[in-house]
């Protein structure tokens, strides 16, 4: 078995949970309110300033120029989510000072110091453990929920969200880091391959807890 596919059986019922979550459903059928996509829009930036450091640590800690450069050019992506001035942050009217004003949710401070402090202590292959169920998670729930409604994009608020996490783009840019993460899991040992698992369980409850937040807008 793939570290890939030992990474998704442990968390296979996790994952089968999201798309159950009411705030995915809301995205899915349009009726999400919008104030709990805006505070979520707003928290999953100030997530990803984060997240994109997490990747920075790893251009450090990794031990060849390729992966340096994978994970390198995931902080150039980053540039582009956080800008404030296109997709959704635009159409709710989201400034960078509302965001500056508005502090770190607790789950989103718990996910986000877990996963640096996993970069910080581990190595490459533990980086990449920690910041993909975040990156592939995302795919998986926006094809699910095209799968199960077809429609779904149709007359729907949200359908700009659910195309891009859906698309080709995305999805290839997923299939490298999941070849990746094989490649530096190979060697590991039982020891290894199983922390590489727990970190995996863990953003992937932070990821559910992270539907959760942004249902209840709780800080």
């Amino acid at each position: 078995m793939k570290a890939t596919e030992r990474l998704l059986e442990a968390t296979k019922e996790i994952w089968a949970s999201y798309n159950r979550h009411p705030f995915v459903r809301g995205l899915a059928d349009g009726t999400l309110d919008r104030d709990k996509f805006r505070f979520y829009m707003i928290q999953d930036y100030l997530y990803l300033e984060d997240y994109a450091k997490t990747f920075a640590v790893g251009v450090a800690k990794a031990t060849s120029l390729r992966t340096a450069n994978l994970f390198a050019k995931y902080i150039a992506v980053m540039n582009g989510e956080l800008n404030v001035h296109t997709g959704y942050m635009a159409k709710l009217g989201v400034t960078r000072e509302e965001i500056e004003r508005t502090p770190r949710a607790l789950d989103n401070l718990s996910y986000t110091s877990y996963m640096l402090r996993i970069a910080y202590e581990g190595g490459e292959a533990q980086i990449m453990a920690a910041i993909l169920a975040c990156a592939y998670s995302y795919e998986v729930i926006a094809k699910t929920i095209l799968k199960e409604d077809p429609s779904a994009t149709e007359d729907n608020y949200y359908a700009d969200w659910i195309k891009g996490y859906a698309s080709e783009r995305y999805a290839n840019e997923n299939r490298i880091l999941l070849e990746e993460m094989d490649v530096l899991a190979e060697g590991s040992t039982e020891q290894e391959m199983r922390h590489l698992v727990d970190i995996f369980v863990a953003c992937s409850r932070y990821e559910l807890a992270f539907w959760e937040m942004g249902w209840n807008k709780s800080l």
